[in-house]
């Protein structure tokens, strides 16, 4: 980025403030944080979320995660949907890291949830202001972090939460298994299969088969959407874009832990499918483009950072999942790229242990920002490498081993 493209921005991101200036310039020189071991790494990036949790202190939202820090509003409010998920980042590393207060907050961000929670059991989208409407993709993870704090934590008002949520999301499907309705653009989206996999496992634990049911019924819609390089269609934000790594690996790890639930080959061969065919095109030094056509060729020239992330992790768990050893490699790669954007020492709190949408910052995803499940998704791929487990773990309802799982894949698919 040059200096009349700066002076191009629009102004609502304040290019010309010292402090975005300095992250800007950062981007321009390609600066590099030096590696440190994955505690290191981990570490800071929980405190960073634990910094924009603390930001909502004293704010009707409180309990929640800020959504991140963005050159145009600073600390934003909190994001229910993200707080979500988080809630099964702070559990984990509670235990990795040995800090047993991250429960506290994880409490604390599933009391909001449940304070939010709309009388026909959605959650609301957006920021969860009064009138938002409700998304699928959004209650889905919210979900996410009812089922952990049902099984890890033993709240029954979670589980009460969760299953009430995946009634209404049952009711909004279509008959053929897509979510058309309460949708991100209006759009139907195969990455909602992460909030089927929430919907899964809430009907296993529940014993509820009609959200089992509407769960399969979503994952075979999915399917007749892969295409024969292992990419998804209707996958982007918007039908007229590619979608981003963010969004490709969302349905990566709703495929592969559904299949994993259910014993069902068909959406672990999907998952892996997909893996191993973005695998094929991660760059030497670990970088992904931010997305990706048909046949898994690059069309952005800047990074996702949140889908280097999420890719990571997705490797390591296609790995613990099927066997797929040589898939860590990748992992690994991904996580070295991804420290070398990772800023232990900045001065700046809202930069420090936090991860940017881009790189460079100016990219398409998440500009200009420092999103929270960046940061989450980070903490995900360093745990589950440093420690080799599975974030969140699979509920103990999973009772069908992953070998039944597997067997039915193609010969050699599993290995390299």
């Amino acid at each position: 980025m040059n200096v009349i493209d700066l002076v191009r921005l629009p102004a609502r991101y304040k290019p010309w403030r010292p402090r975005h200036l300095s992250l800007v310039w950062d981007s321009v020189r390609g600066t590099a944080a030096p590696a440190q071991p994955h505690a290191a790494h981990l570490g800071a990036a929980v405190d960073w979320l634990c910094r924009a949790q603390d930001m909502r202190d004293g704010h009707p939202d409180a309990g929640g995660v800020s959504a991140g820090w963005s050159f145009e509003d600073g600390w934003l409010p909190s994001y229910p949907e993200t707080t979500g998920y988080i809630i099964e980042t702070m559990l984990a590393a509670a235990t990795a890291l040995g800090r047993p207060e991250l429960v506290a907050r994880a409490a604390r961000m599933i009391d909001w949830e449940l304070s939010i929670q709309l009388d026909d059991g959605a959650f609301p989208g957006h920021f969860g202001e009064p009138g938002s409407r409700p998304v699928i993709f959004n209650t889905g993870q919210i979900m996410h972090g009812m089922v952990a704090g049902a099984t890890q934590l033993q709240c029954n008002d979670c589980l009460e939460a969760a299953v009430r949520a995946g009634h209404w999301l049952a009711r909004q499907q279509d008959d053929d298994g897509c979510w058309r309705r309460f949708e991100h653009h209006d759009t139907p989206h195969v990455y909602n299969t992460r909030a089927t996999w929430a919907l899964l496992a809430t009907g296993l634990i529940a014993g509820e088969p009609r959200l089992v049911q509407a769960a399969r019924k979503n994952l075979d819609w999915a399917l007749t959407q892969q295409t024969a390089s292992g990419w998804f269609a209707t996958n982007a934000f918007v039908p007229w874009k590619s979608p981003f790594t963010h969004t490709i690996a969302y349905a990566i790890r709703g495929f592969l832990e559904s299949g994993v639930l259910l014993g069902d080959e068909r959406y672990v061969t999907a998952a892996l499918k997909a893996g191993r065919g973005i695998a094929a095109v991660q760059r030497a030094d670990g970088w992904l483009a931010g997305t990706y056509l048909d046949g898994w060729v690059a069309d952005a020239s800047y990074a996702c950072l949140t889908g280097v992330a999420q890719m990571s992790l997705n490797w390591t768990r296609l790995a613990q999942a099927t066997g797929a050893d040589d898939l860590r490699a990748h992992a690994r790669s991904a996580l070295a790229y991804l420290k070398t954007t990772h800023r232990l020492d900045h001065p700046d709190p809202a930069v420090r242990g936090g991860i940017a949408g881009s790189a460079p910052i100016w990219g398409d995803y998440s500009r200009f920002e420092y999103p929270n499940w960046a940061a989450k998704f980070f903490a995900d791929a360093l745990m589950m490498d440093m420690l080799d487990i599975a974030v969140p773990p699979v509920p103990a309802v999973a009772q069908v081993p992953v070998s039944a799982a597997m067997a039915g894949l193609p010969a050699g698919a599993a290995g390299g």
